[in-house]
């Protein structure tokens, strides 16, 4: 049972220890909240993002989602202190449980938005690569920093930072462990954006509330088609982008979008 389907039976509301959530609206935005650790991932912070990244999935209601940090960082990699003394077996069981929540995060059906609010080092950057949009702040450094300490990334960084910028440009980064500033970042494709700091939830709220304003099953559908067909080959793409374009009619959202036009005033989505 999960810590929000516990707080649920026992009539309460889940309190997390890592991570602050609250939605507004139907935007959902998750802090990640270890400040004086910046933010740094450890086992019980990714059990957290799990548990909400499953009770979040099933709100039908939620149209976006924000995951951002407190403080000065997004989140400035995993817990090195829980890290030094584990076991290859531990290592692999740490590997695979990041890799399994930030999958879940990804495949989530409404878009995810990072707001890169500082550090975005190791388990931070690839956090903020599995997510659908990344905005930045003109303060924010990224990078997998990870073979400074002896390790690669294990969230799937080497796979995630290969897809998003080449692999040319992801081997010199994970191979020299730079940081690189939000600008650097940009130009290489790693973020959407770049804004000044004191605006970055501004800007990410705007967006959000932008696409949550577009036909919900629309959205949903158009980020599942491109995940799914980046994947895979061209032809197989565009079979995907068939069957979910007739979707949208099965569903009557496309009706409703077409007549809303065609009469100038806003569609209802409910």
């Amino acid at each position: 049972m999960s810590l929000s389907e516990l707080a649920k039976k026992e009539g309460g509301d889940v309190e997390y220890k890592n991570i602050l959530t609250e939605i507004k609206e139907n935007i959902g935005i998750i802090k990640i909240n270890r400040p004086q650790q910046l933010n740094a991932l450890n086992t019980e912070t990714i059990h957290e993002l799990n548990d909400v990244a499953h009770q979040w999935s099933r709100d039908e209601k939620l149209r976006v989602i924000i995951i951002t940090g407190e403080g000065k960082a997004f989140v400035a990699g995993a817990d090195i202190a829980e890290m030094k003394d584990m076991t290859r077996q531990q290592a692999i069981d740490f590997s695979e449980m990041g890799q399994k929540v930030f999958s879940l995060i990804e495949s989530q059906d409404r878009p995810v938005i990072a707001a890169v609010n500082g550090f975005a080092l190791g388990g931070g950057c690839e956090l903020a690569m599995a997510c659908d949009i990344r905005i930045a702040s003109d303060k924010a450094k990224l990078g997998q920093p990870e073979v400074n300490l002896g390790v690669i990334p294990g969230f799937a960084g080497t796979q995630r930072l290969a897809r998003m910028v080449g692999t040319a440009k992801a081997k010199e980064l994970i191979l020299t462990a730079d940081m690189i500033d939000a600008q650097t970042a940009l130009s290489i494709g790693l973020v959407n954006q770049v804004v000044p700091h004191d605006n970055l939830m501004d800007v990410c709220m705007e967006m959000a509330k932008k696409i949550a304003s577009k036909g919900p099953a629309a959205v949903r559908l158009a980020k599942r088609v491109i995940s799914r067909g980046v994947e895979t080959d061209f032809a197989t793409g565009s079979s995907f982008e068939v069957d979910a374009f007739g979707e949208c009619f099965a569903s009557g959202e496309a009706k409703e979008g077409m007549e809303a036009f065609l009469q100038k005033r806003k569609p209802n989505w409910a």
